[in-house]
């Protein structure tokens, strides 16, 4: 939410500066997430000066030129080259002066320089209307009032304002402080506390009155359930325009774009009391009634967006004798706006029910200004008032009267909350005792009443306003963030309770292993689990009717839940490659989604993504890439860690690999890993070679849970190595040599290795050449070589009868 500072200031005077007040309103729980400079022109018209054109000539050397002298009030005039077509002796007109810096339309500076046109010094720039940001003509310069005196500053002419502009990170329980006055109410009780007894401006409304009752709209509400109040005037006789600059500035700074005099004046009420309000065309209201009711289901409505929306029984709409007008505190309906033509309007203000109106913007994909405000729940007392506001200003700005009297519905009045407040409990949750007078002056900054006040506690009245303060504990939060967190000194003594819980909890795992990856100089990403449903396209493994779709998505780009981690992987990939960013180590913890004929599933995974060298070159050693057997050794790592092993290894088969290979342990899957398919990466313009790994999270640490740990002596006695230089098909893989070599002796081997692999020239064609080291040795007693020569024996012999190898 945007909050302008000079804005806030019309009902707070403060000289504080924006970076003060933005703590204070931080410390409040308003927290302040930014604070952006704004200037309704950009530069703020810096550098630009009134000047006066003294002489005005043909260039000798160019016919759209013209060499002109201008005075600035400076000690002697400027020579100007300009272009313009229009310019002439005795015109006022703005300046730029060397080291002025310009803003071109699309927000990018320039900076005026002495410079030589065509053989003629220019010594600044005579402007025109665009150039300035006050307009978007070009035909010529900009010529000022001739009484403009010589030398006045621009931004004075056209009254440039410089604002702070807040970005709010609202907490939804602060419905309270979703305008001005809501922020403005809060600094105040902020200010008491810091010793400043600053007074609340509101805006008057003493100025209302009804000229005439020539023009009555009746209102007839059908169910006080959705609408429990309800308001609206009529005004005639106004002429819809464009409004003036301070108030069309105001929206600006808070990032709206203002459109005409009426609607932009519901819009500022709206932001500066919290009241959304709606502007219908009289003329365009048939039976001259409003109708606020329920519609049949599947009835068609076009919006304001130009776009037809099929209602729900359950929406709330505002209706004339005829027709539905408008989605009730949400969306106005197209055929009933305000437009250049009204004369007349129908000004609403009400209090919808929250729940409703959250349901219906839900329902419909549509989130506005007004539906922000009416589903966390308004203020229901302001609804008469700010009507009158927006009259006023309606009258002031666009003309006409007021031709109604100010009608409401309010069958049953919405009461403030009465609670009690203990002292002790107040201490117990606070931690310390805040002093009682301190607590009330709180409480009455607030606007919260003191009833009663008794030995032990307050009876109070909360205002309806303060929808998130009805019980004791909402009291006392209040207390303690106005009186101030951080003057809540730490207790000497801290009290920590000890939970009992496996080591194979699922969140001490993720930790063990994303500390391992991070050791290895991986990066954890934390993905978006929305996603694009074109992404099933690009593997077979994926299919779109197992998409999980969302209710009311966002965008279409996320529209489903993901059933792959891999490509939200590569979206960071490319993200990172596009800023140079080319050597990646990354992992991912996160859950993949499905939907099996109305069976949603969701499966926790653990992926990894690397491409590019996975060390740097150094003046010692060369770049290292990034390769299949590192990956590979990473994630035997990983299960390792988790005391798996004995794991069984097979061909890929899934189609997102150009080469990769399964992990599974009996019957459970553990990892696909390999190189992703070229065409893949192509889809996120990566053109260099990246490497995925995709863990099957959930079955990992399910075999994790069943590993047993078992623990040995450390041996005393010596190992024994020997080698074998085996001639082999192509076809044979070492996990053959290494479960046949393990079944032949099993006690006394400890590890098989393979430290060479040649394939070329003086080997038989179909052959390969693997050199494999055996590792021995007894926990009882030193081996013989007649021992191990016996195994080595045994090893060559089943090699030569299962694989047909020959020693080399």
């Amino acid at each position: 939410m945007k909050i302008s500072y000079n804005w806030l200031k019309q009902f707070l005077k403060t000289d504080w500066p924006a970076e003060r007040t933005g703590e204070l309103l931080t410390n409040l729980g308003l927290e302040i997430e930014g604070i952006e400079p704004y200037q309704t022109v950009k530069g703020g018209l810096e550098g630009i000066v009134v000047g006066e054109v003294l002489t005005c000539v043909q260039h000798s050397n160019a016919d759209r030129l013209k060499v002109t002298t201008v005075d600035i009030g400076a000690e002697s005039p400027l020579q100007i080259v300009c272009g313009a077509a229009n310019i002439a002796v005795g015109q006022k007109v703005p300046v730029a002066t060397i080291g002025t810096t310009l803003y071109s339309a699309e927000g990018e500076p320039w900076t005026i320089k002495k410079g030589n046109i065509r053989g003629e010094s220019s010594h600044g720039m005579i402007c025109a209307e665009d150039e300035l940001g006050l307009g978007n003509s070009h035909e010529g310069i900009l010529v000022l009032d001739a009484k403009t005196k010589v030398g006045t500053p621009a931004a004075q002419l056209f009254e440039i304002e410089n604002d702070q502009v807040f970005e709010i990170g609202l907490t939804p329980n602060r419905a309270d402080a979703m305008s001005h006055f809501g922020v403005a109410r809060d600094l105040k009780a902020g200010f008491v506390q810091q010793g400043l007894n600053t007074e609340l401006i509101t805006p008057s409304v003493s100025a209302f009155h009804v000229e005439n009752r020539t023009l009555k709209i009746d209102i007839d509400v059908k169910n006080s359930d959705l609408a429990p109040r309800y308001c609206g005037l009529t005004i005639s006789g106004i002429k819809v325009a464009d409004s003036p600059k301070w108030l069309q500035n105001r929206l600006k700074a808070i990032g709206i774009t203002p459109k005409n005099n009426v609607v932009d004046i519901t819009n500022y009420v709206l932001h500066e009391l919290g009241q959304p309000l709606h502007a219908f065309d009289a003329a365009k209201i048939v039976g001259n009634k409003v109708i606020v009711k329920t519609l049949p289901e599947g009835t068609k409505f076009q919006t304001l967006d130009g776009i037809e929306r099929e209602l729900s029984a359950e929406d709330l709409m505002i209706c004339d004798a005829e027709k539905p007008m408008c989605i009730a505190g949400i969306f106005g309906g197209i055929h009933s706006a305000v437009n250049e033509h009204t004369t007349s309007i129908f000004l609403e203000s009400a209090y919808f029910n929250p729940v409703s109106i959250r349901k219906t913007a839900k329902r419909h994909a549509l989130n506005t200004d007004a539906s922000f405000r009416f589903e966390r729940g308004i203020d229901p007392k302001i609804t008469e008032y700010a009507l009158k506001r927006a009259a006023i200003m309606i009258q002031d700005i666009a003309g006409g009267d007021v031709t109604s009297d100010l009608l409401e519905y309010y069958p049953k009045k919405i009461e403030d909350f009465q609670v009690r407040v203990s002292f002790e409990n107040a201490r117990k949750l606070i931690g310390e005792d805040i002093p009682k007078e301190t607590i009330k002056s709180i409480l009455t900054s607030l606007e919260i009443k003191i009833n009663n006040v008794t030995e032990t506690g307050l009876g109070l009245t909360v205002p309806a306003y303060r929808n998130d303060v009805q019980r004791e504990p909402d009291v006392i939060e209040e207390l303690l963030r106005v009186y101030g967190y951080n003057k809540i000194k730490t207790t000497e003594k801290l009290n920590a309770s000890i939970s009992n819980t496996s080591k194979f909890e699922d969140y001490k795992l993720q930790n063990v292993i994303g500390n391992q990856l991070a050791s290895q100089g991986f990066f954890e990403i934390l993905s978006n689990s929305l996603t694009t449903p074109k992404y099933a396209a690009l593997s077979d493994q994926l299919k779109a009717e197992h998409n999980v779709e969302m209710l009311n998505p966002l965008s279409h780009d996320l529209s489903v839940m993901r059933q792959s981690l891999l490509f939200s992987g590569l979206e960071t990939v490319s993200h990172n490659l596009n800023r140079k960013r080319e050597d990646l180590k990354l992992f991912e913890f996160g859950k993949t989604y499905h939907n099996y004929n109305g069976t949603h599933e969701e499966n926790k995974h653990l992926s990894f993504l690397l491409t590019g060298d996975k060390t740097k070159q150094r003046w010692n050693s060369t770049a290292s890439p990034s390769d299949f057997f590192y990956l590979k050794g990473t994630i035997e790592a990983v299960l390792m860690r988790l005391g798996l092993s004995n794991y069984k290894t097979a061909p890929v088969k899934n189609d997102v690999f150009s080469e990769g290979i399964s992990l599974s342990l009996g019957k459970n899957h553990l990892v696909d890993f390999g190189i992703v398919q070229k065409r893949i990466l192509k889809h996120f313009g990566i053109d260099q070679e990246v490497l995925f790994a995709d863990f099957n999270w959930d079955s990992v640490i399910d075999m994790a849970k069943h590993n047993k740990v078992n623990f040995q002596n450390v041996t005393k006695y010596p190992e024994v190595r020997r080698d074998f230089a085996l001639l082999l098909d192509h076809a044979v893989s070492f996990e053959q040599i290494d479960a046949i070599a393990n079944k032949t002796e099993k006690r006394l081997l400890k590890d098989v290795d393979l430290f060479d692999v040649y394939q070329g020239e003086n080997l038989p064609e179909g052959k390969k050449s693997y050199a494999v080291s055996f590792v021995f040795q007894d926990e009882q007693t030193t081996l013989t070589d007649k021992q191990i020569d016996k195994i080595m024996s045994k090893l060559q012999s089943n090699f030569e009868r299962e694989l047909g190898a020959e020693l080399r």
